[in-house]
């Protein structure tokens, strides 16, 4: 709106200096005299102006037709192209001119008048490979999605442009969210160009969606060898991909390929806690808990993790509390100031009933770093000494609100998931999960701790005047998600017989 009352404006101003101008020609005095042949000619003010620009005129005209001229003379020599040369050059000029101008304005974002000028150009130029280009993006500026389509799928017939057309297909399947068209889509452009980085990303997050471990693979050897990728990279990322491919095989039934399957992908990155899990259970499936052992051990070396404390608890599955605090020995002297290794010593001495040494063993994290786990322990270690239940029923109600400590957090988007995944359920990236401790605000009501089944038990008071259901359950989602947790004990507890459980009415 303002512009074209610039516009407007603009043109009012120059219409009224031309009539001033004009006006002030005709009342001045003087001219040009011209003298030819004889005779004196005597121009005034104004007929000085039109004699100058019908000059101007003269000789534009006279050198087009001297080109012209130079042109029909070329042609009679023998030039057969001579003068549609001429002619084309200067539809050339008018069609790069409007080339320019859409290139601009498409840079400008003013879509419908990139798409005027493309259109213009293309009636000079007559090369679609270089206006098409411009027309797509015009019209994906503008939401015409229907048009930009049409002019991509042009842009595919034409062996100088079909990279750019299957790219723009691609990317519109994508925001369509039609990923199965997508994947072929970016199949084909890899097949193309297997070195733009962009169709690599795209071509790797769609194999990994759709569980395409070995084609996704395939396609991460591709970004090495063309070095898009670092190879301290590739050869984590190789891993996560060979152990999405184990768990594949592994839901095919195919036992044996998939414990081959986590060893190699164990072998390719020993620092990756699920794939050192994995590998070490193929290991006890196979009677070679000595592999498993030095597996689990590496790992432990590189972060101590629940999953694999419970993978070692697996080796020997039926040993008494006592034996199994002595084994794990090999394991918790590794790493013996982690927190994760605490909390692994105070439940391996709980379950022993062995209280004194689990409250040494969980030092001061419940003042430090209290989250759900840590809180549960404490609860646990003080009923096992018999501490009163109002004590007990004091640490369970911090431990419903405290945080649940560290879990797998994707890097991109911060989603916490339950269990890892190659790729994250929200955002959709590759390898971004990681075992950590979310920010605050992103936990959720913790759903318990994992000691709850030992500390529950027959926990119960009705000389105390404190409704249990009151601490217990400030707030209904709250008491679903802790009884949901009672199930989901830490396995290093929950490996043993149900009748090795030690019961907190007897120690108290």
């Amino acid at each position: 709106m303002l512009w074209s009352l610039f516009k407007i404006v603009l043109f009012v101003v120059i219409v009224a200096a031309l009539t001033l101008g004009a006006g002030f020609l005709m009342e001045s005095n003087g001219g040009i005299q011209i003298t030819a042949g004889g005779t004196e000619f005597t121009l005034g003010p104004l007929q000085s102006v039109i004699a100058a620009l019908v000059a101007i005129f003269v000789v534009w005209l006279f050198l087009k037709l001297f080109a012209l001229l130079i042109a029909t003379l070329k042609f009679i020599n023998g030039d057969e192209t001579a003068i549609s040369r001429y002619f084309d050059r200067n539809r050339e000029r008018k069609g790069f001119q409007a080339l320019s101008e859409g290139l601009m304005a498409l840079a400008s974002g003013e879509g419908r008048l990139a798409m005027a000028k493309a259109f213009k150009a293309e009636k000079y130029l007559h090369k679609p490979e270089l206006t098409d280009l411009i027309t797509a993006q015009a019209a994906e500026m503008t939401g015409d999605r229907k048009k930009a389509e049409e002019v991509y799928k042009r842009l595919v017939q034409n062996d100088a442009t079909r990279f750019v057309g299957v790219r723009g297909l691609m990317k519109q399947k994508l925001d369509a969210g039609d990923t199965d068209t997508a994947l072929k889509l970016a199949e084909r452009a890899f097949a193309i160009k297997p070195k733009h980085e962009e169709v690599q990303d795209t071509l790797l997050r769609l194999q990994a969606k759709t569980a395409d471990w070995s084609g996704a693979r395939k396609t991460l050897n591709a970004k090495l060898k063309h070095g898009a990728l670092p190879r301290d990279v590739h050869k984590r990322r190789d891993a996560v991909l060979a152990l999405s491919e184990a768990k594949g095989i592994l839901d095919e039934g195919k036992t044996i390929e998939a414990q081959e399957a986590a060893i190699a992908a164990n072998k390719s990155s020993p620092d990756l806690i699920p794939a050192a899990a994995m590998a070490a259970r193929s290991h006890i499936a196979q009677g070679r808990a000595k592999y498993a052992i030095r597996i689990l051990k590496k790992a432990w070396q590189a972060q101590p993790h629940p999953d694999l404390a419970a993978a070692f608890a697996e080796i020997e599955p039926n040993e008494t509390p006592q034996s199994r605090l002595q084994r794990f020995k090999q394991l918790t002297a590794i790493r013996p100031e982690h927190r994760e290794t605490k909390l692994l010593l105070a439940e391996l001495n709980l379950a022993a009933e062995d209280f004194p040494e689990a409250r040494r063993s969980l030092g001061d994290l419940a003042e430090k770093e209290p989250d759900t786990r840590v809180l549960a322990i404490a609860a646990a270690i003080e009923r096992g000494e018999g501490a009163s239940d109002a004590v007990v029923r004091g640490w369970l109600a911090r431990a419903l609100t405290a945080p649940r400590g560290p879990q797998w957090v994707c890097e991109n988007c911060k989603t916490i998931h339950s269990e890892w995944t190659p790729v994250c359920n929200t955002c959709e990236s590759f390898d971004t999960l990681s075992w950590t401790t979310p920010p605050q605000s992103e936990t959720v009501l913790p759903a318990g701790a994992e000691m709850l089944p030992l500390i529950v038990g027959s926990l119960e008071d009705k000389s105390s005047p404190v409704d249990e259901a009151d601490v217990l359950d400030p707030e209904p989602a709250a008491a679903d998600e802790t009884a949901s947790a009672t199930d989901n004990a830490d396995a290093t507890l929950t490996s043993e017989p149900a009748t090795e459980t030690p019961e907190p009415e007897k120690v108290k």
